[in-house]
């Protein structure tokens, strides 16, 4: 058990050595060394990635995707099974300490093919886990959107909304981050590019789409997000990381979807044929794509609302699966980091230095999920009086 090391590559190409350096950190994964970190001035680190690659003897700068972490006081790198790195950042605040940087997983893989260039990514780590996001689709006039009314009048502290992000201009009294994120159309095609939305569509000359950082941050806020979108908007999140449970609405027959949709009198004769067109494309979708685990059928309201509710693991008025906000893990800026199979030791040292004694933190990293392009949640966190006390008192 050793302190995780922190290295500078000078040279490696002309056969110079290793040199101890404070503001960078370095990790093995294959045949490929990670250097992590910069300088910007002598108390201050950036938090750049650089790879030298052994087997040709150079030095690659790859595609860096996802948010990275802001400039800190320094870092620790520890790799976890040999795909990615956790970086623990000095002097950050405690939602915010925790990184991993990917260097080989699934996503990266995928996203090394697509850009043709060496690929990382970064995702914040979170402790606790989050319930799974609920897509819900369905044609215009099933009666999605009453149904999911009803769920959030039952449980309006169990689950949320995303809000999308939109070029077009506001309206009216909308406002920047409730009724959506207003972005210059430059910035989201660039977030699209790198892999930050989940799905996008063109409508009337202004782009559309569901943010990865959108749903997270609901799931950050201890609540459940739910996606109400398309088949096309649902068949985009499918191919992507997120983890979700997707749940199709059928109406009983065509008929009746139509009588549904000329009894609202908010469209033309031409809207209604159009939306009904629409609405067969979208049920031979939706049952034979592959797309959805789940297809309900909202022939009658309330037992189509009470089969939602089964689907989703919640009975009568009390949930019994909701999840409390995430918390982060407070560090002081002083500490040392060890590894002992899947626990990270972290070393706090005490004010009381005539003491010689340390607080010790472990991080328990044998149940993580998610990752990039979103959040990498599951960290269990424990406090430890020494070594030999063993991980018996887990915070609460």
């Amino acid at each position: 058990m050793g302190e995780a090391p922190a290295f500078c590559f000078d040279n490696l190409q002309n056969g110079f050595g290793l040199k101890p350096k404070g503001l960078e950190t370095s990790a093995d994964v294959g045949d490929k060394t990670f250097v992590i970190g910069g300088a910007d001035n002598d108390s201050t680190s950036y938090i750049g990635v650089k790879i030298y690659d052994k087997s040709t003897g150079k030095w690659v700068i790859p595609t860096v995707l996802g948010t990275k972490p802001k400039a800190c006081k320094g870092h620790s790198a520890i790799l976890l099974n040999e795909d990615r790195i956790m970086i623990i950042i000095r002097g950050s605040t405690p939602d915010d300490c925790i990184w991993f940087l990917e260097a080989d997983t699934k996503y990266v893989k995928e996203q090394r093919k697509f850009w043709g260039t060496e690929v990382v990514a970064w995702s914040r780590g979170v402790r606790g886990d989050a319930e799974k996001p609920v897509v819900i689709s369905g044609p215009s006039g099933v009666g999605k959107g009453t149904l999911i009314n009803m769920l959030m009048k039952e449980f309006p502290s169990m689950f949320g909304f995303s809000v999308s992000h939109t070029t077009r201009a506001p309206r009216g009294n909308e406002k920047n981050g409730v009724h959506y994120h207003f972005t210059d159309r430059s910035v989201m095609e660039k977030d699209i590019k790198d892999g930050k939305f989940l799905e996008f569509a063109s409508v009337h000359g202004n782009l559309y789409g569901t943010s990865i950082e959108a749903v997270e941050a609901v799931a950050d806020s201890g609540k459940r997000c739910i996606l109400d979108i398309d088949v096309q908007g649902a068949r985009s999140v499918r191919a992507s990381s997120l983890d979700a449970i997707f749940i199709f609405i059928c109406p009983p027959t065509m008929r009746e979807l139509e009588e549904r949709l000329r009894a609202r009198g908010t469209e033309t004769e031409e809207q209604i044929l159009k939306r009904l067109r629409n609405a067969e494309a979208e049920i031979e979708q939706g049952k034979s794509s592959g797309i959805f685990g789940h297809i309900l059928y909202n022939d009658n309201l309330e037992e189509c609302y009470e089969n939602l509710k089964e689907l989703l693991g919640l009975n009568g008025s009390a949930p019994t699966n909701h999840k409390p906000s995430p918390k982060g893990i407070d560090l002081p800026s002083n500490h040392s980091v060890s590894k002992i199979d899947n626990k990270i030791l972290i070393n706090c040292e005490t004010p009381e230095l005539e003491k010689a004694s340390k607080n010790l933190i472990a991080l328990d990293v044998s149940s993580l999920k998610g990752g990039a392009p979103g959040r990498t949640r599951g960290l269990n966190v424990y406090a430890l009086d020494s070594f030999s006390d063993g991980l018996n008192e887990k915070l609460s």
